[in-house]
């Protein structure tokens, strides 16, 4: 207790299992200045990008107890252990949750020299018309942007061929380039393309609008109740350390979430600031494996 009580001591180890640069990294970093400050001690982040997240994830898992290592993740914490039969970690038995952190909506967009295809019911007619001939791209098998489309596909009772890519940014040119129909791709790559007139928005996949893209309707408004496929980001620290410093580390990160300076960040890159207990993130977290679980078993999804 007395160690929680001096918690931290030193410098804080703040895992990226993924690349630098996307929304995630973004908001890590951001964070992490913010409560560096607030802590008295510095939050160094480490980008460990690889197999779906999972080289990062398993670093984690493995690391010490103590408070001085933590990562921030997204949906593949609640997918990654259908896709990967070999898992090297699990996701509830191995982690303990800090905070759900922020939501980035996807958007379903095409290009906009498509003719005819300006809503949801345009979509789902054109595909009607015309079965397992139109596509739509992803970031690869399993992410967010994958799922989008096999609920909405589901939902819709359609027939349209995913195009997985290796990263968002390639699939992102082919859309541009007229080599794809469509993609559900986060609001964060897919917004300047949107400015420029080079990309349409059709709907949101999350339940409600985003302040991002106000007068893009949601795909469950436009003729899909139901529909809501939500990315979000959460922090989580290794199984076993102490309530104490995940309380202070809790605090840290919401106080954080609250100033001005991270709002106006989170904002510029479509993120929207959540918080949570870390028991409210556990609950959450068991909730997203179990209905993804299902959605990947009913569609036989498997990792690239």
């Amino acid at each position: 207790m007395a160690a929680a009580q001096e918690w931290p001591a030193k410098p804080i180890k703040w895992i990226v299992p993924f690349p630098p640069g996307g929304a995630m990294d973004v908001i890590a970093r951001a964070l992490a200045d913010s409560s560096s400050k607030s802590l008295g001690q510095t939050i160094f982040v480490e980008n460990k990008p690889g197999a779906g997240g999972n080289i990062g994830a398993e670093l984690v898992a493995r690391s010490e107890a103590d408070g001085y290592t933590m990562m921030i993740t997204s949906i593949g914490m609640a997918t990654n252990k259908f896709l990967y039969p070999k898992l090297a970690y699990d996701p509830v038995r191995d982690f303990a949750p800090v905070s759900l952190i922020a939501i980035v909506p996807n958007v379903l967009v095409t290009n906009a020299t498509q003719p005819n295809v300006k809503t949801v019911a345009e979509v789902i007619a054109n595909a009607k018309a015309q079965p397992g001939k139109l596509t739509y791209a992803s970031a690869g098998n399993g992410t967010s942007i994958h799922l989008a489309g096999e609920v909405f596909t589901s939902l819709a009772k359609i027939d349209m061929q995913h195009i997985p890519y290796k990263g968002s940014g390639p699939a992102v040119t082919d859309l541009l380039g007229g080599q794809v129909n469509y993609m559900f791709d986060s609001i964060t790559s897919a917004k300047p393309h949107i400015a420029s007139g080079k990309l349409r928005a059709i709907g949101l996949t999350t339940a409600k609008r985003s302040k991002s893209l106000p007068g893009v309707p949601t795909i469950a408004e436009s003729g899909l109740p139901g529909y809501d496929v939500t990315p979000w980001f959460a922090v989580f620290v290794p199984a076993n350390t102490p309530k104490p410093v995940i309380k202070k580390l809790n605090s840290a990160l919401i106080a954080s979430m609250n100033t001005q300076a991270i709002k106006e960040k989170f904002e510029s890159i479509g993120a929207e600031p959540i918080g949570s207990s870390p028991e409210e993130m556990a609950i959450y977290l068991n909730k997203e494996i179990e209905r993804w679980g299902k959605v990947i078993s009913a569609n036989n999804i498997k990792a690239d």
